[in-house]
Parts: structure tokens; C-alpha cells; sequence
């Protein structure tokens, strides 16, 4: 490392932490205008919503606008340098386009480590502390969006136990009408059906009132009817709740583990929760990637400066968010598979990359 590499990187390091905080004073102001009528019908004192809500809501703009950041910072200082005549006399001196590149790879890939990291364990823990103040005392207000409770509920409890029920009452883990098939060589051999369901929390298990067993044994069948039975089932309350920021709250191990559950359970909408996954390691190289673009976008020195390599940034980083959109829609809505969704736009934009790359004078 030369002190060229040292410059590059302090500029790099100093125009992001500042971009960051700027945008995080702006994102703060402006969310907390549109919530301020909630905030009061909350109760909660300034330093309780601090605590309870924008500890969790900035890290989340964080990690939802760290390649902007990065992108911003990039374009920004190198349009000052190329202003100043400073990249010509570094390729002036003797320096390579290609070493020249080299300090920003660094930051790039640093910076992409940490989103990394924190994408995977830091930023789950914030969104859970945003997501229950949310759904606590923001969403009670408004339209809340979910799973309507008088809709039934189908489950697969196992690779051979299928369950249902309907009207499950969240708050008191109870339920009605519920069913359950355990099914042997494409043949039902049990049936159980129960006139309601409730979670016992003491003993960790369902007590079922007024259960009837079916046992089929080919032409036989064996009927047997309980007033109150137990039954571990491998469903626990948290898994009957539609949480609708599941996939932001878990960590990438939890989550992981979650997507591997539900597909045993043959629940569906599953593609949502798959590209979160995958977009974890898709969005920490678009850091790397918008690095390069910027470079080679702002490092030539052209009538307009700096305003002008701004709005070029900002029409490539338009075109990059509405491929990243589309792609999304197109899996979660359609067949399109999540690992192609999520890494889609980088594979695009990394031929963009090239290109400009290619383009560039050296």
C-alpha cells in the first residue's frame, strides 16, 4: 500500500460514512413526519420510540441503501479528483489505469464484507426490534396486512401427517375444527378430528377436545373417541402466525433452516423467503460492482463535472433497482427461480461494468 492507495481509500471511507449519515438524517425526517400521528396515539415518550423503534429502523435503511451509499461516495470524491486534474497527473506519472483501480477494489471489497456480515446477522437483530414496534402500535392503526384468521389452515406436519384446522385465534393458540391424515403408500391410515385445538404451555404440546381416531387398516377400520387428548405435532404456535417480516427478521442460519422446514411442510409462497436468502450474497458484490462503475464512470475529466456524473450514476443506479424489481416480481409471482432473480441484475450490470470498463481511456 503507497500513500496514493492510502488517499484513495481515506476519500473513499470519509465521502461514505458521511453520505451515509446525511441520508440517514433525511430518512429519519421524513419517516418520522409519516408516522408523527402514530408516535402520539403510541403513548411512548421520544427517548422509548428511539430505543424501541429507530435503534432497529436505521440499520435497516443501512443495509436497504449501503450499495447507494457506496455508489454515491465513489462518483462523488473521483469526479473531484478527475476536476482537479489529479487522476490525469497520477496516469501521468506512470501508474497503470489498472493500479490506479486497485485502492478502490480494497474499499469495495471491505465495504462489501461488512454489508456482508451484517446482512446475515446484525441487520436481522434491528429489523426485529422495527418490525414488533410495527406491528404493535403502527400497523393496529392502519391496514395491516396478514392472513385472515377465519381462513382454514393446512399444514404438513411431517412427510407422512397432513393437518388443518380453522379459525386459529393467535392471541389465545386455540383453534376449531381441526383434522389430521397420516398417509402410508399413497394411503390414509389414520385420521384424527377434533372439535378444537389449543396450545398447552405448560406441557409444550396441542390438547385436543372431543378427538374421534380413525386407525384404517385396508377394509378395517378401528374408531376410537376421546373427551381430551395431547399430541406433540411438529408445529409450534410461532409457525401459525403469518408474520409478514419473517424473512427480514431471521438471521441467515434461521432463515435457512425455516425455508428448509416449510418445504418439508409443502407450504407455498416459499420463493419470497428464497430470494431474501440468496439476495444476502448477491447484494455485498453489487458493492463491488457499483464500485467499479462509479470509477470508471466519474474518472474522466468532461464538461458538467461532478453534476453531470451524478446524473449518469443515478440513471444507472435507476436502471439497476428496476432490474432487481422485476426480477423479484418474476419469482415471487412466477416460476422464475430465486437464485437467478437474485443475482440477475449483478450479472447485467457486471457486462454493464465491463463495458464501461472497455471504454474507458487509460
Amino acid at each position: 500500500m503507497r500513500k496514493l492507495d492510502w488517499y484513495i481509500l481515506k476519500k473513499l471511507f470519509v465521502t461514505f460514512f458521511f453520505c451515509m449519515f446525511l441520508f440517514t438524517l433525511i430518512a429519519v425526517a421524513v419517516d418520522s413526519s409519516e408516522k408523527t400521528d402514530d408516535f402520539v396515539k403510541s403513548g411512548l415518550s421520544t427517548s422509548q420510540i428511539i430505543k424501541q423503534y429507530y435503534l432497529g429502523f436505521i440499520p435497516y435503511i443501512w443495509g436497504l441503501l449501503f450499495p447507494l451509499f457506496v455508489f454515491i461516495a465513489v462518483i462523488f470524491f473521483t469526479s473531484r479528483l478527475a476536476a482537479r486534474s489529479e487522476i490525469i497527473a497520477i496516469l501521468a506519472s506512470g501508474v497503470s489505469y489498472n493500479r490506479f483501480l486497485r485502492p478502490y477494489l480494497v474499499g469495495g471489497f471491505l465495504l462489501a464484507l461488512l454489508l456482508w456480515f451484517a446482512s446475515r446477522y446484525v441487520i436481522p437483530k434491528a429489523q426485529e426490534i422495527r418490525s414488533t414496534f410495527q406491528s404493535k402500535y403502527i400497523d393496529p392503526f392502519g391496514v395491516k396486512s396478514g392472513r385472515d384468521p377465519f381462513l382454514p389452515i393446512y399444514k404438513r406436519a411431517d412427510p407422512d401427517t397432513y393437518v388443518g384446522f380453522r379459525y386459529y385465534d393467535t392471541t389465545s393458540k386455540a383453534a376449531q375444527g381441526f383434522y389430521l391424515e397420516r398417509v402410508k403408500d399413497n394411503k390414509v391410515v389414520y385420521n384424527l378430528r377434533a372439535e378444537s385445538l389449543r396450545w398447552d404451555t405448560a406441557k409444550k404440546t396441542w390438547e385436543l377436545t372431543n378427538a374421534t381416531e380413525r386407525y384404517i387398516n385396508g377394509l378395517h377400520e378401528t374408531i376410537r373417541t376421546r373427551t381430551k387428548m395431547h399430541m406433540n405435532l411438529n408445529i409450534r404456535p410461532a409457525d401459525l402466525g403469518d408474520d409478514e417480516y419473517i424473512k427480514d427478521k431471521l438471521s441467515t442460519p434461521d432463515l435457512r433452516t425455516y425455508i428448509r422446514k416449510e418445504e418439508l411442510r409443502g407450504s407455498e409462497g416459499l420463493n419470497t423467503l428464497r430470494v431474501e436468502l440468496y439476495r444476502r450474497s448477491a447484494t455485498p458484490f453489487t458493492v463491488l460492482l457499483l464500485t467499479v462503475i462509479g470509477v470508471v464512470v466519474s474518472s474522466r475529466k468532461i464538461r458538467g463535472g461532478r453534476g453531470l456524473h451524478l446524473a449518469i450514476g443515478i440513471v444507472i443506479a435507476v436502471f439497476f433497482i428496476l432490474c432487481d424489481r422485476f426480477s423479484t416480481v418474476f419469482s415471487i409471482k412466477g416460476d422464475f427461480p430465486p437464485l437467478i432473480a437474485a443475482w440477475l441484475p449483478d450479472f447485467v450490470f457486471g457486462g454493464v461494468a465491463y463495458w464501461l470498463y472497455r471504454m474507458t481511456p487509460k
